[in-house]
């Protein structure tokens, strides 16, 4: 090679971008849900200009913010659409090996230099033998985010929950590395899957760590409390999907028989649910006024300051990994009261109080005798654990030497 082609071969390679494409959220800009922050923050808090990401977007979404065209572009990535028919809960595994496809066009057609293919979940085991060997034929890599236990969630039938478990052994099989954002599932994806022997990496989920920009005295916060029969620091808050395995009826139950003389705030979707219907049966919390459901808040500064001038939080979830609304509570609320779980104390270590399911109320009643110093104290603990360990400035720096290399080699 004549020297002067070989400098224009060597500049061009210099050039060229690492290309990331990242399946299995919704799209961005984020409307809602864990994966769809993750990607909003992956390309907003992007420090490394050598990635290129590309984003797979449901049409539907983009367009609830005004994005109709094919591709567009958002946080500097190029996002792409993807029509999915209607066709029920196979929706989002079309969706997934849809964008999966897309994404392999492109990348051909960019001519892509090992190219990095990111599906977050397990939905598309069945199909990831096929799709797997596509990508290896352009040079491509296959990074999947297990996410936490699909298979064990009570929202889904018996058959779709095989179906979540024998898909996720199929991803871990297939996967050139797992990311996991739990180092509890790092451990279960090691040991149930040994058999594979998967190549497996601990990359956190990260959370906002900045205060509310509002004050006691502002009209929304004033009337959202008036309109709630709330007051600052007179109420356990919860906030999170109503489903029975977050433990919504131990919460209801035990703070029920405790003597609490604070309120119980839940803010949380319950419109025409079942569920929501079965507990009230069960539970007869109608019939105590201390429980309040409050329903949702869509503005996150409010929502901010609702969790920060709550007396404590309540954690019952217990199918890991790491859950957005643990953190967001471990980073604004003073006193967070965990359901005693793996994935719980593995994210909030010493800056909680944990409880047995059997428990709850007596916790309850022990932490309205803590002084301001203890309170203080835990405070301080658990929002030093956030800044530590689950800022999203540290997390896309992580996240950004995997993708160019570095990190698990």
């Amino acid at each position: 090679m004549e020297r002067s082609s070989l400098l224009l071969f060597q500049t061009t390679r210099r050039k060229m971008k690492k290309s990331v494409y990242i399946i299995g959220s919704k799209g961005i800009p984020a409307k809602y849900g864990g994966f769809e922050t993750f990607v909003e923050k992956l390309t907003e808090y992007q420090k490394d200009g050598n990635i290129q990401y590309y984003v797979a977007c449901m049409r539907e979404n983009s367009a609830k913010s005004g994005f109709t065209a094919d591709t567009f572009e958002y946080n500097g990535a190029i996002c792409y659409n993807i029509d999915v028919p209607n066709i029920g809960p196979a929706r989002a595994i079309a969706y997934d090996i849809a964008a999966v496809n897309k994404a392999i066009e492109l990348a051909e057609g960019n001519k892509d230099e090992a190219p990095i293919f990111y599906i977050l979940a397990c939905r598309i085991g069945p199909f990831i033998s096929g799709l797997k060997k596509k990508i290896r034929s352009i040079g491509g890599c296959l990074l999947v985010n297990p996410d936490g236990h699909e298979w064990l969630r009570a929202k889904w039938s018996l058959p779709v929950r095989k179906y979540w478990k024998f898909s996720e052994q199929l991803m871990v099989k297939h996967a050139d590395l797992l990311v996991c954002d739990s180092k509890n599932i790092e451990k279960y994806i090691r040991e149930d899957y040994k058999q594979y022997q998967p190549k497996t990496t601990y990359i956190a989920y990260g959370t906002d760590t900045t205060p509310s920009s509002l004050k006691s005295e502002d009209a929304k916060v004033r009337n959202w409390y008036r309109e709630k029969g709330v007051s600052e620091n007179g109420y356990y808050l919860v906030v999170g999907r109503f489903v029975p395995e977050n433990n919504y009826e131990t919460m209801i139950r035990e703070f029920i028989k405790s003597k609490s003389n604070k309120d119980f705030v839940l803010i949380t979707n319950v419109e025409q649910n079942k569920f929501y219907d079965q507990l009230l049966k069960d539970t007869g919390f109608d019939k105590d006024p201390r429980v309040k459901f409050v329903g949702t808040v869509y503005d996150q500064e409010l929502l901010k300051y609702i969790r920060e001038n709550a007396f404590a939080y309540f954690h019952g979830h217990e199918v890991g990994g790491t859950n957005p609304s643990l953190l967001e509570a471990l980073a604004s609320t003073k006193l967070n009261l965990l359901l005693d779980v793996g994935f719980n104390r593995e994210v909030g270590e010493d800056g909680a109080i944990y409880w047995k399911k059997d428990e709850l109320a007596r916790v309850i009643e022990a932490v309205e005798q803590f002084d301001e110093n203890a309170i203080s104290e835990l405070d301080k603990k658990s929002s030093q654990r956030i800044a530590e360990a689950f800022t999203w400035e540290e997390i896309v720096v992580d996240y950004e030497e995997e993708f160019e290399g570095g990190k698990s080699e």
